[in-house]
């Protein structure tokens, strides 16, 4: 009988086996393989928590010992380096230039810039654009309002144009380097060269008319535009302003009379063309535009090194003065640009690719009506020129309030044609208007909205607490996964990103 009354023949073999006594586990041999953990049991090293492994990014030249040992990151490593990714650290290249001529990852070397103020969007182009001018590629900067890229531009050695009241002037009428390049081609590069300047002086002069008169040039008064140019070119020695166009107006010759319509009566005429005279005149100096753009050019831009044309002189209280100092420099700086390829197509001179920077889209879209029709032309031929261009504004929204559905619509556009769309910190009422244009999972919106909130309350700390989103951004390319991203400065660029610089000087 055992102690607890039950026969030892009349137990189970489980019953049996319960009732043995414990024996204890033999401690690991010498040889014996641990898991993956170490060996398990009290006091044998047994990790609960195993810590990552330090990760670094190199070629196969430069750890060929450790190759092929190794882990790729899945992030492109193609064009200018970015940042680090949130989600993996791996360093992310980018740009659109690389990403559409080596990379192959784009089908237009463009991107659009969105985000909320001061959380970094120019610091991201800024970057790009050093990075690109270390391959060879200008940069340039079609009106800096704030100043952002001055410092950036004179430290790469480069030229910066200033204007402003006051200070120097950008006359329309002057085609820049396109009569130069003209003079030394033939044929048909001639022609379609001096054709091009035609066009963009005709249209600078139609964009400030629209932005005096807040309406849109007419037909009739753009046809009378087109030949009063013709025969400035025909008549004019050297470079004419607006006050030589208004003479050419008021003159009437015959030809203008002809495309006036004024069926041989010169008081029909003067009805035709009142409106247009009158417009001109606001343009030389008495209206609201100043003669910032009748004058002649003060500083010629150069065609071979980055450009800046530096218009932060001009007050945020004259939203027209600089949406047309904005278009006034893109006009002028695209045919600078048209020049130099045109030369290099003829074999005259290298071909030199360009890295433009339109900053703060928003203040010409809302300028006036039909300057969303100039925006689009200027915007549409950058991969037939070998331009990469970079859009910035702060949301959709500012693309989608103004006031005709068509303008809407093309300035939708803008952002549906960009190779890459680059998104900071925006709050959540942006997120229908932007998954409109791009696809985004709910993880990346929720991501997106984070980065807009506010720094936290530290009024005790003695400095400025930074923004959570700042230097956050997320790359989107078509219906790919985003890829978010965090830019952080060198020492060697801080002197250059220094956009409250008022304040902490």
């Amino acid at each position: 009988m055992s102690r607890k009354g039950t026969p030892w023949h009349s137990r189970t073999a489980e019953e049996a086996q319960a009732a043995a006594p414990k024996k204890k586990a033999p401690r690991p041999r010498m040889g014996s393989r641990p898991g993956p953990r170490g060996y398990l049991g009290v006091g044998r090293g047994a990790a609960s928590y195993v810590e990552a492994v330090p990760e670094w990014r190199g070629t196969t030249v430069q750890v060929c010992g450790l190759w092929p040992f190794a882990a790729g990151s899945g992030t492109p490593v193609v064009g200018v380096p970015l940042g680090r990714t949130l989600t993996s650290g791996a360093t992310l290249c980018c740009d659109p230039i690389s990403w559409f001529q080596r990379a192959k990852l784009i089908l237009n070397p463009s991107e659009f810039v969105l985000g909320k103020p001061g959380l970094g969007k120019s610091t991201v182009v800024r970057r790009q654009a050093l990075g690109l001018a270390g391959y060879g590629v200008h940069p340039l900067v079609f009106g800096d309002l704030k100043p952002d890229y001055v410092d950036l531009i004179h430290a790469l050695g480069g030229q910066v144009i200033t204007l402003g009241r006051g200070r120097g002037a950008l006359n329309v009428l002057d085609p820049g380097e396109s009569i130069h390049a003209a003079g030394r081609l033939t044929g048909e590069a001639r022609r379609a060269l001096i054709a091009d300047m035609h066009g963009r002086r005709l249209n600078a002069v139609g964009s400030l008319i629209t932005i005096a008169r807040n309406q849109p040039v007419g037909e009739r008064e753009e046809t009378i535009l087109s030949t009063a140019l013709r025969l400035l070119d025909e008549h004019h020695d050297g470079i004419p302003v607006l006050a030589d166009l208004l003479d050419v107006v008021r003159k009437a010759p015959e030809p203008l009379r002809a495309v006036a319509l004024d069926r041989g009566d010169m008081d029909r005429y003067r009805d035709v063309t009142e409106n247009l005279e009158s417009s001109l005149v606001s343009l030389l100096g008495d209206g609201r535009l100043g003669d910032m753009f009748s004058r002649p050019t003060s500083e010629p831009m150069k065609r071979d090194r980055p450009v800046c044309f530096d218009v932060s002189s001009i007050d945020d209280a004259e939203t027209q003065l600089q949406a047309a100092a904005l278009l006034a420099c893109w006009s002028y700086g695209f045919g600078a640009v048209a020049a130099a390829q045109a030369l290099a197509d003829a074999g005259l001179e290298p071909q030199r690719h360009y890295f433009v920077i339109l900053d703060e889209l928003w203040r010409v879209l809302r300028a006036g009506r039909g300057l969303v029709d100039r925006v689009d032309a200027l915007t549409r031929l950058n991969r037939q020129r070998g331009v990469g261009m970079a859009m910035i504004t702060h949301t959709m929204s500012d693309l989608l309030a103004l006031p005709g559905e068509d303008d809407r619509m093309k300035a939708k556009g803008f952002v549906e044609r960009a190779g890459m769309v680059i998104t900071g910190g925006l709050p959540s009422a942006e997120m229908p208007q932007l998954t409109q244009v791009i696809g985004m999972t709910e993880a990346e919106q929720r991501m997106i909205v984070d980065w807009s909130s506010p720094p936290a309350w530290d009024g005790l700390a003695g400095e400025e607490a930074p923004p959570p989103g700042l230097g956050n951004f997320m790359v989107k390319v078509g219906g790919r996964p985003g890829i978010p991203v965090h830019v952080d400065l060198t020492n060697a660029e801080r002197h250059v990103n220094d956009t409250n610089r008022r304040w902490t000087r």
